[in-house]
């Protein structure tokens, strides 16, 4: 195990800039994951990690060891991909002792260290049989026991969930996580998925566009988004946003362009009629007869929950009832955020107010 230190690391293809002077430290045995939407850059970082991307600038260090120019055998990781990467002809015995044979690792050794990783991922009745023969998810638990056998100091892992189905993928991630706990090795894991991030993280790097948002532990990063783009990207569903001014005259409130008020919690450091963007996670909407009138516009039972898509003013906005409500399309209702569960930000900026 080891930590891994990124530091003002950026990557450039000619003369475009993908990474922005990225720093990030990764204590031993955590489980960072790297999350962000599609070309945020987080991919390319790990690929980088891995010595599969040249540096343009910055410096990588894994151990105590600086990796940049060090070719990707050489720097001790161990990495699980998208699309498992299996070879067609070989056994998952042969498959995930393929690493250790290229080294000529004893032949007695292979045999132990493949065994060892089948136990610990329920694969050891299966080592007989090939590729074509296992599921999707059976296919992943062989390439993540590719990994293993290898006792890297780091694992990676590029979306390794994003081929499997729905339940398939909540399956996996629990296997993830309890690898995880039993053998400690530090782990990067990338994903555009923002419940995989929350549910299986100690660490969350969010990214976009080449530049690091924020850092933190998952629910502080729920709690506390330090901008409007973590706040819309952490939470499902995402954050409501509705623009408007901040009203101090009274009793604080925040006032949308149609007159309509919502409370504020505690709004330090903002001026009265500042512009600004008000927040409110569908979760944190309640049913309140004293609240704002808003029309339903559509309503999605799951069961659990209810998502209704209603109309405040002239701006949309989503609630999220866990109780079994009954709502119909038109239908006019009253709702209130809960005052302490709002957030507020700069108009301009995205940053969050205090």
């Amino acid at each position: 195990m080891a930590t891994v230190e990124i530091r003002a690391v950026k990557k450039a293809y000619g003369a475009t800039a993908v990474i922005h002077g990225v720093d990030v430290d990764i204590e031993d045995g955590e489980f960072v994951v790297l999350v962000g939407p599609s070309g945020c850059g987080k991919s390319t970082l790990l690929r980088m990690i891995a010595g599969l991307e040249d540096i343009s600038g910055g410096e990588i260090r894994i151990g105590e060891q600086v990796v940049n120019g060090m070719p990707p055998k050489d720097r001790d990781i161990a990495m699980v991909f998208q699309n498992y990467a299996l070879y067609p002809h070989m056994t998952v015995a042969e498959n995930m002792g393929f690493s250790l044979k290229l080294r000529k690792a004893p032949k007695a050794e292979i045999e132990t260290r493949v065994r060892r990783a089948a136990e610990i991922l329920s694969l050891d009745h299966l080592l007989d049989r090939y590729p074509r023969q296992l599921s999707g998810g059976q296919r992943q638990r062989v390439a993540m026991g590719r990994a293993i056998v290898r006792d890297p100091q780091v694992f990676l892992f590029d979306e390794p969930l994003s081929n499997l189905d729905a339940k398939l993928r909540v399956q996996m991630r629990t296997e993830i996580k309890e690898l995880h706990q039993r053998l400690h090795t530090t782990t990067v894991y990338v994903t555009h998925d923002q419940i995989e991030a929350m549910t299986m993280a100690d660490k969350i790097v969010v990214m976009h566009d080449g530049i690091v948002e924020q850092i933190g532990a998952p629910l502080d990063l729920y709690d506390r988004p330090a901008n409007q783009f973590v706040a819309g990207f952490i939470g499902s569903p995402s954050m409501n946003f509705l623009k408007g001014h901040v009203r101090l005259d009274g009793t604080p409130r925040f006032e949308t362009p149609d007159g309509i008020a919502l409370p504020l919690s505690s709004p330090g450091g903002v001026e009265d009629g500042q512009p600004a963007v008000y927040g409110v996670r569908p979760e944190h909407m309640q049913t309140d007869p004293q609240g704002v009138a808003a029309q339903v516009l559509v309503t999605e039972p799951t069961g659990a929950e209810i998502l209704v898509v209603a109309k405040v003013g002239e701006q949309e906005i989503n609630c999220l009832f866990r109780e079994r409500l009954s709502f119909a399309p038109g239908e006019t209702i009253r709702i209130a955020p809960q005052p302490n569960l709002t957030h507020l930000f700069d108009e301009r900026s995205g940053r969050a107010l205090a």
